[in-house]
């Protein structure tokens, strides 16, 4: 073994200006980097804060902190309904220019950001892959999971799920007609992602039950770990470099790093499909009739027209369920919880919309995925309004021109410049719902002349709203999302009083929180990609008309 011999005094001093220069050298390059992107950069004309212009650090700390919304927010607030946060890329606070984005004809692709959620090369999906025609392959067999009979078959599972989640809103030992206050948000998590696992692992995990010795009471906690563990890595300066390196020994060093909890809910996931997927096989030999119908049965069971193949395999399977647990259980409880938070707020509303579905349905369990749940005008309103201001996705999901550029509101825009608009800003722009933008009014949804609410405000107020998103990337599974809000929404409120807990004040925002978060009468969110978020705490009792 070769021994260590320390440098002399002479060969130290020989490093000494190689050591200098190269600690001057980083701030030289930087500033020359800054310089040229404030200044001789394609998009240099396009105003924005100075240090982010300069340079996607701004942008990036801002995403650590889980309030880049409120940030961005800001940000369009002083320089108007086009900016730039970081040296390529540019947002823009207009319905036009939402439309020429993600629209299914626009000249752009999902962005690197979305590679970066990939744990390692063997787990594409249809989030993470961004080339255009593979990401269309895809979509296109998943497409072939989501039909109207899904739907159908899921709010089967979905109506047992709230039934239960109703029975259990009432066990309380307060001493008093309402309930003990809960955390809606905790509920509502534990409700969605039983159904998920109904719909996507073949069992509910029954984490709604009061039974704290169950492990996978956690899993929701770790589903957000998970999130706030990558997000970071897919708004980074340095995510070109990230993915270079990611292959080449990075994504090894992150399995090493992991958090725990995201450590576990990769466990978690790979034992659940283990378990459905041998389900599955089991099930193949009885009639299809008698076969468990969720959303597993639906994927593993798709064929491709062209070949008549099976379109999944295993390893598809398992990355495809992971992704939709996440889509499919935090974004429909986030949801919620905004539908609740507002509602709660305002009793108008809340005492309305009670009375639509209480007169609509004679019974609750008459409350299932039907024309006539989908005809409750005001629930729908309600709905609307709460995912407004709730976005599933507080910040922007960006897009990359390609070869031969994009106009965007008749400027142009080169390839490699990244577009994209803001849920969190759009559903509060003043341009489209009006001075009262950040009010919950569910009637803006509905004509009503008598009452000044036209056909063009209301076609406005569509125009800028996209919860689900639109274009080729639009949400898979919005029409079994939609179904399990209205369902839970409506059965919940035909048995149950609500009342948000008096003198509460969890969930809203508050003085000390800053410009754009100060409104006790807005739910607050943290972004992690998806919307992370406390409350309200409300309580409940049996009806009492």
């Amino acid at each position: 073994m070769a021994k260590y011999t320390p440098l002399s005094s002479e060969e130290t001093l020989n490093l000494a200006p190689w050591l200098i220069a190269s600690l001057a050298i980083g701030p030289l390059l930087f500033t020359f980097y800054a310089v040229y992107n404030l200044y001789f950069h394609p998009l240099s004309h396009i105003p924005g804060p100075f240090w982010a212009r300069a340079s996607g650090i701004p942008s990036w700390g801002h995403a650590l902190t889980g309030k880049r919304h409120i940030w961005l927010w800001q940000q369009f607030e002083i320089y108007g309904n086009r900016i730039r946060i970081a040296p390529n890329t540019v947002l823009f606070r207009d319905a036009q220019a939402y439309s020429e984005i993600y629209g299914m004809k626009s000249n752009v692709r999902r962005s690197p950001f979305y590679t970066a959620f990939q744990r390692n090369k063997h787990e594409k999906t249809t989030l993470n892959t961004i080339d255009i025609a593979e990401h269309a392959a895809k979509r296109k067999l998943l497409n072939l999971a989501f039909t109207d009979k899904t739907t159908r078959a899921a709010s089967e599972f979905m109506t047992r799920h709230v039934d239960r989640w109703n029975e259990l809103l009432l066990c309380s030992d307060s001493g008093s007609e309402w309930t003990a206050p809960v955390d809606m948000s905790e509920k509502l998590d534990t409700l969605v992602f039983d159904i998920m696992g109904d719909l996507c692992f073949g069992r509910s995990f029954d984490i709604k039950e009061p039974d704290p010795q169950n492990p996978l009471r956690q899993v929701p906690h770790n589903i957000a770990e998970y999130m706030k563990f990558y997000y970071p890595m897919c708004r980074s300066p340095f995510l070109s470099l990230l993915l270079w390196l990611k292959p080449r020994g990075l994504d090894a060093f992150f399995e090493l790093v992991t958090p725990p909890a995201v450590q576990e809910y990769n466990k978690f996931v790979h034992e659940n499909i283990t378990s459905r997927i041998a389900l599955h096989a089991a099930e193949q030999s009885i009639p299809e009739a008698e076969r468990r119908q969720d959303i597993f049965y639906f994927l593993a069971g798709a064929t491709d027209p062209d070949t008549g193949k099976p379109v999944y395999k295993e390893n598809d399977l398992r990355a495809e369920s992971s992704l939709l647990i996440i889509a499919g259980s935090d974004t429909t409880s986030v949801s919620l919880s905004g539908i609740f938070f507002y509602l709660t707020a305002n009793p108008r509303c809340l005492d309305k919309l009670t009375a639509e579905i209480r007169s609509t349905f004679s019974r609750a369990e008459d409350i299932v995925h039907s024309s006539q749940l989908l005809g409750c005008q005001y629930l729908r309103a309600c709905v609307d309004e709460g995912m407004r201001l709730t976005p599933s996705g507080p910040c922007e999901l960006p897009r990359e021109v390609l070869e031969g550029g994009i106009l965007i509101k008749g400027e142009y825009y080169p390839p490699g410049t990244i577009v994209a608009t803001v849920p969190w800003v759009n559903s509060r722009n003043q341009e489209v719902y009006g001075p009262d933008a950040e009010v919950f009014r569910p009637e803006r949804w509905i004509v009503e002349e008598a009452h000044g609410v036209t056909k063009e405000e209301v076609k406005r107020a569509r125009d800028g709203f996209h919860p689900f998103l639109s274009g080729p990337g639009n949400c898979v599974g919005k029409n079994v999302a939609m179904a399990e809000m209205l369902i839970t929404l409506a059965r919940t409120l035909h048995r149950l009083d609500v009342r948000r807990a008096p003198g509460s004040t969890v969930g809203g925002g508050g003085p000390d929180q800053g410009w754009g978060a100060r409104d006790a009468g807005q739910f607050q969110l943290f972004d992690a990609y998806i919307s992370l978020r406390k409350g309200p705490e409300v309580q409940f009792r049996g009806r009492r008309d």
